[in-house]
């Protein structure tokens, strides 16, 4: 017995859009040399005829894999406790499946990981790369750019690198932060930075800066302290600068997380907020509502990065002219309780 295929053919989805099957196969391969008219009568034929394409055949004609990669250079413990990944995770996926593709999660934090993971991002695996939270001089996108791969960072790099990326504006966003604890009338005002091996701690950091010499005042290394984006640290550099200046009467957090720690630390310490003491974060995560009492924090425009970098990704993949290379996105101060 004959059991023939009820799959519909490139054929079948031609006859009933009325173009022929390499039409039918440059619109299902986001090819752009297809006119409007006929890409919108074989996606009506498509959706009409039921048709999926077969992965397996696809991939054997166009050397794709159909897969992209978010690549994060964190623990898996920071990674699963930050909302902002999950954000970013949340949004890329989305994209990813507006294309047809599949999105796959690299973690790596060591340097056999980041090898294991260097050994993985090829063109055999994966189509491109979105690179995210990379420490010091990573010489991965540069690697990547030598072989090929389309590839986009989310955060300005710190070393070299040949690859697009996309990233908030931090140092204005952290002036932002500061000058609205000086209209406060707050004078002794400091900060937990992120890490200084990361542009974007660096840039949040000069924001600070920028604000407190625009005030007349000085910069004070004693109210100053380096963390690592993740509460813990957060915690501990608060109750640490309390120890430096007892009279702090401002702060300013390089992350909600590291917010999060320091509204410990001052309840600890039995210094109210915002009486004694306003802090104002930095991201406007979800959690920032949700603290005692909520936190005014500086918004990290999150959705509107993660679509820019998909953009610039898929571009690179189709091969389609693109000529941002460097996006900067805007952000903005949320007020709430806590300044």
């Amino acid at each position: 017995m004959v059991v023939e295929s009820l799959r519909p053919t490139l054929e079948e989805v031609g006859a009933a859009a009325g173009v022929s099957r390499a039409t039918v196969s440059r619109v299902i391969n986001r090819s752009p040399k297809v006119s409007p008219e006929a890409r919108e009568a074989v996606e009506r034929a498509i959706e009409k005829l039921g048709y999926t394409p077969n992965r397996a055949a696809r991939s054997l004609v166009t050397k794709r894999t159909d897969v992209v990669a978010l690549f994060v250079s964190e623990p898996e413990t920071r990674f699963f406790a930050d909302p902002i990944f999950a954000a970013v995770v949340r949004g890329m996926s989305a994209a990813s499946a507006e294309m047809d593709m599949n999105l796959v999660l690299v973690v790596a934090q060591g340097e056999s990981e980041r090898e294991r993971a260097r050994r993985f991002l090829q063109r055999d695996h994966v189509d491109g790369v979105v690179l995210m939270s990379l420490h010091g001089d990573e010489p991965l996108p540069r690697q990547l750019a030598r072989a090929g791969m389309p590839t986009v960072q989310i955060g300005r790099p710190l070393g070299r690198s040949s690859v697009p990326y996309v990233d908030a504006d931090n140092r204005g966003g952290a002036r932002l932060a500061v000058e609205h604890l000086l209209g406060l009338g707050r004078r002794t005002i400091a900060t937990v930075t992120g890490p200084s091996n990361m542009n974007a701690g660096i840039d949040r950091l000069d924001g600070y800066r920028d604000a407190i010499v625009a005030a007349g005042l000085d910069v004070r290394p004693e109210l100053v302290a380096e963390g690592d984006f993740g509460e813990a640290s957060g915690y501990e550099r608060t109750l640490a600068l309390l120890s430096r200046e007892p009279a702090i009467d401002g702060l300013f957090v390089a992350s909600d997380l590291m917010a999060v720690g320091a509204l410990r630390a001052f309840r600890e310490a039995g210094r109210d907020v915002p009486r004694d003491v306003a802090v104002v974060g930095f991201d406007d995560a979800p959690l920032a509502e949700h603290t005692v009492p909520p936190l005014t924090s500086v918004r990290q425009p999150i959705d509107e990065m993660t679509e820019r970098t998909a953009e610039i990704l898929f571009r690179q993949i189709a091969r389609e002219p693109n000529g941002a290379r460097r996006v900067v996105c805007a952000t903005s101060l949320v007020r709430r309780q806590s300044a």
